[in-house]
């Protein structure tokens, strides 16, 4: 049965009470109206200012909708001359010399490009995780260095930043405008959103709201945050400006020649196979039942829309911290729709599954560790560990992959990546690490990056310099035969790449001459061992 008023405004005071502070806010909307909201803590800790309804936040990779929506606006009322498709696809040329004959704006916007994300690519290029990058200055530089691509496009699905980067520098050179003005026009005014505005430079967010690092436990400390975006994030939006958004999006789904209608049609590669994303959307399933929305992301904010158009359900959660945004929505919808919480396993999973595995083809290393709950496992591959539900001892699944273990060999389907890994298990050897000299100077000449390999016996630090600077060095931890990660718990963007796999590789008198380093976002950059 679903469920009533009282009740959803209980489950808001629920997930307010697990997510104190700093602070919150919530919106459900139900048939285009607002059904429930809550609002509570602070927008400011220090200076004791409540956040309220007509605070305004960055909404951050929510953005990326209204990028699309702007080209799919731009069809269907056109600026003179030829097409938007045919000049955004002439500035991409431009932009990308040596890819656009094989990338399109549709690649772009559906992240099929196969390009590596630019926020990750930062690491590598000598940024630190406080510095600034702006986008005239910085941006040029990696676009120029984005020369291959990790997988063919259009086969596979990869999230990627620097393609919304340069969907937003193709507008505004097409049109003539800034990105602000395009969306104020376009999308911000007809929706009725009347303080959202595009602010590219976070160190530059409207007062009053602060953005906060930490927890409970160790205190909340104000973020630092010194980037510019524009095109892959950059709007700021108070819950106010979202629930007009929400309500705009209810109306436009009303009309089947909307841009809405286009934009939320079932995604696909190009070998027809089910694609989790379209024009800056994600598609999925809670209980079976089809959601779109996204999530954003920067230090000390985090935040999530999710609608389910067939049921004309909308929830919008605003977090001026850390904490998971994504949980809440999935919850409201299940108490709203009453879809049923998926069964718990009590399979207990092999011995076999827990180690570090290696795949070859994408030089990314997988370790598998003990799931959240009694029936699961976690596996490291994409970032954040994903928790799959176990069927058989061996087997397990959810939503987005499908995993096998056989003895020394781990089997995936990426389903919603559309890859299939094949990774056999990797030990550390002692011996290794005695005798064989990692230290010392690598250099990647096609993205111009020297990295550093400092220390000895086996305590081993990573380092980068690149056209953005001198990074950190940050520790290394041996996996098993040549492979290490290197840590990366905090980046420009957030949440950070997670660990870089670097896999060394030697010659015919097995000496170590080279490595190849990745991670989900950006992954098979080779370098050459030069001291």
């Amino acid at each position: 049965m679903p469920a009533t008023k009282e009740h959803i405004n209980e489950v808001l005071d629920s997930i307010a009470r697990r997510n104190r502070g700093p602070g919150g806010a919530i919106a459900v909307l139900k048939d285009g109206e607002l059904l429930a909201q809550r609002v509570w803590g602070f927008a400011d800790l220090s200076q004791r200012i409540p956040l309220s309804p007509r605070t305004q936040l960055p909404i951050c990779s929510i953005t990326k909708q209204f990028i699309c929506a702007l080209i799919l606006d731009l069809e269907r009322t056109p600026l003179p001359g030829p097409s938007i498709r045919s000049q955004l696809a002439a500035q991409l040329s431009e932009i990308l010399p040596e890819l656009s004959d094989k990338i399109t704006i549709d690649h772009l916007c559906h992240m099929q490009s196969g390009l590596r994300d630019y926020w990750a690519m930062t690491t590598l290029l000598g940024a630190k995780p406080d510095d600034e990058f702006l986008i005239q200055r910085d941006g040029p530089g990696m676009a120029a260095r984005a020369k291959s691509v990790q997988f063919k496009p259009g086969s596979e699905f990869s999230y990627c930043n620097l393609n919304f980067y340069i969907l937003g520098r193709a507008l505004e050179r097409v049109t003539g405008k800034s990105l602000d003005e395009l969306l104020q026009e376009r999308i911000l005014r007809p929706a009725g959103m009347e303080t959202a505005f595009l602010c590219p430079n976070t160190a530059e967010h409207p007062a009053p709201c602060v953005g906060y690092e930490g927890d409970e436990r160790g205190g909340f400390m104000p973020a630092v945050n010194r980037m510019e975006w524009a095109g892959d994030a950059g709007l700021v939006a108070s819950l106010a400006d979202m629930i007009a958004y929400e309500k705009y999006l209810d109306r436009c789904y009303a009309d089947s020649e909307s841009w809405y209608r286009e934009a939320i049609e079932g995604p696909v590669f190009g070998d027809g196979t089910p694609a989790p994303y379209k024009f800056g959307l994600s598609h999925g399933h809670i209980g079976g039942v089809k959601t779109v929305g996204h999530g954003g992301a920067l230090r000390g904010y985090r935040l999530e829309r999710r609608h389910v158009p067939t049921e004309r359900l909308s929830v919008v959660v605003l977090l001026n911290s850390d904490a998971d945004s994504s949980e809440p929505g999935v919850e409201i919808i299940r108490e709203v729709l009453d879809i049923p919480k998926p069964a718990l396993s009590d399979v207990k999973p092999a011995d076999d599954w827990f180690g570090a595995f290696m795949d070859q083809d994408t030089q990314l290393a997988i370790v598998v560790s003990k799931g959240a709950r009694e029936g699961e496992v976690a596996i490291s591959y994409a970032g954040e560990a994903e928790n799959i539900t176990l069927s058989e001892p061996n087997h397990g699944k959810n939503d987005a992959m499908v995993a096998t273990i056989d003895g020394d060999s781990l089997d995936i389907h990426r389903v919603e990546d559309n890859r299939r890994l094949r990774a056999h298990r990797i030990v550390p050897d002692e011996s290794i690490l005695k005798k064989t000299p990692f230290h010392g100077v690598y250099h990647c000449a096609e993205i111009e990056s020297t990295f550093h390999c400092i220390g000895e016996a086996g305590t081993f630090y990573g380092a980068f310099d690149g056209y953005l600077g001198q990074g950190h060095a940050t520790p290394m931890k041996y996996l098993g035969g040549d492979v290490w990660v290197l840590t990366c718990p905090r980046g420009l963007d957030a949440p950070a790449p997670g660990d870089w796999t670097v896999n060394f590789h030697r010659d015919e008198n097995n000496t170590v001459n080279g490595l190849t380093i990745g991670c989900w976002l950006a992954r098979g950059i080779e370098y050459i061992k030069k001291i």
